[in-house]
């Protein structure tokens, strides 16, 4: 099992998430614990990770070293890539 770190922008992120999204985001978030790098995952330049839930998407990062995958961000497919930065 990885541990679950969340960065104070992401967790802001979730915050503005409607309820519907936010369970369905959680959930995936959760599963990431389990798995850090599932079929749907997508690496991204820079060495972050992709997954896709609805129309929603989470960028994270993942240390095997220490066993941790940080949530960097988490928001609609339209913004979170631009705003990554």
């Amino acid at each position: 099992m990885y541990r679950l770190l969340l960065k104070p922008r992401a967790k802001r992120d979730l915050d503005k998430l409607p309820a519907e999204a936010w369970s369905r985001v959680h959930a995936a978030i959760m599963g990431l614990a389990a798995d850090p790098r599932p079929d749907r995952c997508r690496k991204l330049r820079g060495g972050a990770y992709r997954i896709r839930v609805i129309r929603y998407r989470v960028i994270y990062d993942v240390d095997d070293g220490s066993r941790t995958v940080t949530i960097l961000r988490a928001g609609h497919r339209r913004d979170v890539c631009r705003r990554l930065t």
